[in-house]
C-alpha cells in the first residue's frame, strides 16, 4: 500500500538501548521518532529546527572565519541539513548517543533527508552522549545547537536534566569560544530557563518563537558566552 494511503503510524524499527527504547514510525509520508514512549520529533515541518541553526549563526560576531558548530542530537536531520546548507560553517559536529538513529540516517529511510549533509566533508558524527561530551571534551565550539529533549522542562530521560542545571550550563559555557552562542530548542517557552542562563554567566539571553497551528509556539532559547 502506498505511504500516502496509510491512515495510522506504522512502526519501521524499534530498538532497546542503554538509554531506553527508541522507535522509528512512518505516518503517511512523514517519519516520527519516539523515545521512551515520548514523541520527540517528526519530519512534518522543521521550521524550528532550522531556526535553531540560523539564529545561532546570525548571533555570532561578524567576521569570525569558519566557525564550528556542535549539534546535539541528530534527530530527523533537519538541523544538520540546515547547517550543511550554510557555507559559512567551517565544521559541523553532531553528537548522537542512539546508534539506532545514526543507523536510520546512514542505512535507513532518514537518509533521504540527510544523505547529502552527511556526505559533506565538514560533517562529523560523534557517537557520544551529549551531556558527557560537554563535561569531558577539551574542544571549543563557536556555537552549540542543542535539541535532545522537548525542552528544558520536558526531558526525554532523567539523565538529560543535568544539562539544564547550573553545572550543565557551566559545561556548555566552557565548551564555547569567547563570543560563542548557545541555542536550545524547546517545545514551549521557559522564563525559568532564561533566568538559569543569566545565572550561569550568559549574556544577550533571548527567546525566538516559531508559531504552531495549536497551542504555545516552539521556541529557541539563545545566549552568548560573552568575551
Amino acid at each position: 500500500m502506498p505511504a500516502t494511503h496509510l491512515t495510522g503510524p506504522v512502526t519501521l524499527d524499534r530498538r532497546e538501548g542503554p538509554y531506553g527504547e527508541v522507535v522509528l514510525r512512518q505516518r503517511g509520508d512523514d517519519f516520527e521518532i519516539i523515545a521512551n514512549g515520548c514523541f520527540l520529533m517528526d519530519t512534518s515541518d522543521g521550521r524550528s529546527e532550522r531556526l535553531l541553526v540560523d539564529a545561532a549563526l546570525a548571533a555570532l560576531p561578524d567576521g569570525r572565519p569558519d566557525p564550528g558548530v556542535l549539534i546535539g542530537g541528530l534527530g530527523v536531520g533537519f538541523s544538520l541539513v540546515r547547517a550543511a546548507a550554510a557555507p559559512r560553517w567551517g565544521r559541523i559536529a553532531v553528537a548522537e548517543r542512539e546508534q539506532a538513529i545514526v543507523d536510520w540516517h546512514l542505512d535507513g529511510p532518514l537518509g533521504r533527508i540527510s544523505g547529502a549533509a552527511l556526505a559533506d566533508p565538514r560533517t562529523e558524527i560523534l557517537r557520544v552522549d551529549l551531556v558527557t561530551h560537554l563535561h569531558t571534551t577539551t574542544e571549543r565550539y563557536d556555537a552549540l545547537c542543542l535539541d535532545i529533549d522537548n525542552g528544558p522542562d520536558w526531558t526525554v530521560t532523567e539523565d538529560n536534566e543535568s544539562l539544564y542545571s547550573p553545572a550543565g550550563l557551566a559545561a556548555c559555557r566552557a565548551s564555547l569560544t569567547p563570543g560563542g552562542v548557545l541555542a536550545v530548542w524547546s517545545a514551549r517557552p521557559s522564563a525559568a530557563f532564561e533566568d538559569a542562563l543569566r545565572n550561569a554567566g550568559f549574556h544577550a539571553v533571548r527567546t525566538e518563537e516559531v508559531a504552531v497551528a495549536r497551542g504555545v509556539p516552539d521556541v529557541v532559547h539563545l545566549a552568548s558566552r560573552g568575551d
